[in-house]
């Protein structure tokens, strides 16, 4: 008697970080469908594309966005390199597009300089729907002008992005949050005001009471919901020139026929922002229901060691757009009923193959997209596969086609099918 013993080593299994996910194929055409939309009216609007590392100095955020928010105390991926200088990962894209543009000498007096930017960024948040810890954001950033009109356009364009990929329910949110002159006050009344009630609110106010109250208007928990409704609105302290610089803005607007509502309690979750603030939010996600925000940082640019510059930006959340066009049912049926504008050669045979290969080479040095089964499959599972790639043409040569010079076309979307001398091939599916 012979035992076999079989002594099977234990196969590591590595999965993705909590946080983060794998993009796969079947959900590219939405990533591709969102960033072509996107670079389309960027474009139109004349911006300039710009690309920044995906780390820079950790000081660049704790300057920006404010050593008290959450982002910089909680949320940042920080890390010594092995020079010991302190990197953090890109929470957001401003602070960088800033360095950038200051680095590189693209602010200029007199000169409104436009840019945008499409990638990835990374907090370190508690993952839920729409939350990730690595994101995708595209947003636009502009230096040089004060103009209420520039205000009205980055909202009108992040509007129409929303409106060319047919997003449904979505709503303008706007306010003020100030500027120097005129938040102090408002800051002072609203710590009086909370200060007398912070025992009954939740742990993150009572911490942001004191390094930054006005953070405790975005607060989402429902016991610290009655006061937040109770506090006194920024509304009512806006200086002359942040008030006439929101009416205008609303003014464009209404020019623009943009509907919009004046939300009081808006405020964004980073520091540098001043005056006019926005977000587009979509009744189709939870709570985390901002597929776009941003507003005016008038002193980022000095903050920085620069000239005093205006500027004004937006965010879009890629990841939640996303989401919105996954849950579109007539989105989806128009990508699962459009087939690609791809040939796919089934052939038959030693000499079918070696002709279909040389046709499938032809194909792709004209700029037509081409593949072929590359693992000795029949013809009917060949033309399984064509269908399952959701190709519109597929190329049947067998070596009666070869003999005859002569191959069968089918387009698949119609089904109907011919025969077509080699030659023409790229006639009839260009």
């Amino acid at each position: 008697m012979f035992f076999c013993v079989i002594i099977f080593k234990n196969m590591m299994k590595f999965s993705s970080q909590r946080g983060t996910r794998d993009i796969l194929p079947v959900d590219m055409p939405y990533w591709h469908g969102l960033e072509a939309v996107c670079r389309r009216l960027f474009r139109l609007y004349n911006y300039h594309e710009i690309k920044t590392p995906i780390f820079e100095s950790t000081e660049l955020f704790a300057r920006s966005i404010g050593e008290s928010s959450d982002i910089v105390s909680k949320e940042m991926y920080t890390f010594k390199d092995k020079g010991d200088r302190s990197i953090t990962l890109r929470p957001e894209a401003t602070a960088p597009v800033v360095r950038a543009a200051m680095q590189n000498n693209l602010i200029e007096n007199d000169k409104v300089t436009k840019l945008y930017y499409i990638g990835p960024m990374f907090r370190y948040e508690r993952p839920q729907a729409g939350r990730y810890r690595q994101f995708y954001q595209a947003g636009v950033e502009v230096f040089g002008s004060k103009d209420p009109a520039l205000d009205a356009e980055i909202i009108l364009l992040s509007e129409q992005i929303m409106n060319r990929l047919g997003l449904k329910d979505l709503e303008v949110n706007l306010n003020s949050v100030g500027c120097s002159e005129c938040r102090p006050e408002y800051l002072k009344n609203l710590k009086d005001f909370f200060t007398s009630n912070i025992k009954s609110m939740c742990e993150d106010c009572n911490n942001r009471l004191e390094v930054n109250t006005l953070r405790i208007l975005d607060c989402k928990n429902k016991q610290c919901q009655e006061y937040i409704n109770n506090a006194s609105i920024i509304e009512d302290y806006l200086c002359e020139n942040c008030r006439n610089q929101l009416e205008q803005v609303k003014v464009y607007l209404d020019k623009f026929s943009i509907k919009y509502k004046t939300v009081n309690r808006l405020v964004r979750g980073l520091d540098y922002y001043t005056g006019t603030t926005f977000e587009i939010v979509s009744g189709k996600l939870g709570a985390q229901n901002a597929v776009c925000g941003g507003g005016r940082y008038d002193n980022l640019v000095a903050e920085f060691g620069g000239k005093p510059t205006p500027a004004v930006g937006f965010a879009i959340g890629m990841d939640r757009v996303v989401e919105i066009l996954k849950q579109n049912t007539e989105h989806g049926k128009q990508n699962t009923d459009h087939r690609r504008k791809m040939l796919y050669v089934v052939t038959l045979g030693d000499k079918g193959r070696e002709k279909g290969i040389d046709l499938l080479f032809q194909i792709r040095k004209r700029g037509y997209e081409a593949d072929i089964d590359y693992v000795g499959k029949s013809l009917k599972s060949q033309m399984k596969d064509a269908d399952r790639q959701n190709v519109k043409y597929v190329l049947i040569v067998g070596e009666d086609e070869v003999k005859s010079g002569k191959a069968i076309l089918k387009n698949l979307a119609t089904s109907e099918q011919k025969e077509i001398s080699f030659d023409d091939v790229l006639t009839l599916i260009l």
